[in-house]
């Protein structure tokens, strides 16, 4: 099989880089900046993708117009924590662009590289579940993740039709830099979880919140 996975260069995204790589899979990995690690796995490293900057993706995706993708991973993501008495626009615009934007444009883009049977991923978070929030805080993520599951549903709406599953997944709270190496849960085996989830989507399980574990997540 074709993955392609976005945000490619550390975390989740390196785990799931190299996850498939042992499983024997071709692995395009997407980054806006690569890194020693991720070079040493031996994917085929595309960098200077930026998920953030929508006029640079067509371009920036273009070595990927010959592939036909099998699964598609939208992994990339930021985030800030803004509390109501301090916050700035221009943040929670960003992850926005990244967050929610990105993940819709790539997927987009690649559409002609999928067809029936492709599965498309996107690695979303419990934080934009209106139900689940009993904390606050975290206006841009929270909104933005949110802003990500509605267009999951879509997209998971209108690419049934061409035999395409897209599902949602929450990888848990997992170490990373993103969170400052806090976490419940290392990115090796959150990883493992998130090929698990993956591997079980179809079209019949399509456009729903799921937890790496296996739980549904409300929304």
């Amino acid at each position: 099989m074709n993955v392609v996975i976005t945000g490619a260069n550390r975390g989740i995204g390196l785990a799931l880089v190299k996850q498939y790589l042992a499983a024997g899979h071709s692995v395009y990995a997407l980054c806006r900046n690569s890194s020693d690690a991720l070079k040493a796995t031996g994917a085929e490293v595309i960098s200077g993708v930026d998920v953030g900057v929508p006029d640079n993706l067509p371009q920036a995706l273009a070595p990927l117009s010959d592939v036909d993708i099998d699964i598609l991973i939208n992994n990339a993501g930021v985030l800030a924590n803004e509390a109501i008495t301090d916050w700035q626009p221009n943040t929670i615009d960003y992850q926005f662009r990244v967050n929610a934007m990105g993940p819709l444009l790539v997927t987009q883009c690649l559409l002609k590289q999928l067809s029936s049977g492709s599965k498309v991923a996107l690695i979303t978070s419990r934080m934009g579940s209106m139900a689940d929030n009993g904390s606050g805080g975290y206006y841009g993520y929270r909104m933005s993740k949110a802003a990500l599951n509605a267009a999951g549903v879509s997209l998971a709406n209108d690419l049934k039709a061409d035999g395409i599953a897209v599902g949602l997944f929450h990888p848990g709270f997992v170490q990373t830099e993103m969170v400052g190496g806090n976490g419940d849960v290392d990115a090796d085996t959150a990883a493992a979880s998130l090929v698990a989830r993956i591997g079980e989507l179809t079209l019949a399980n399509a456009g729903r919140f799921i937890h790496a574990k296996g739980d549904e997540l409300p929304w």
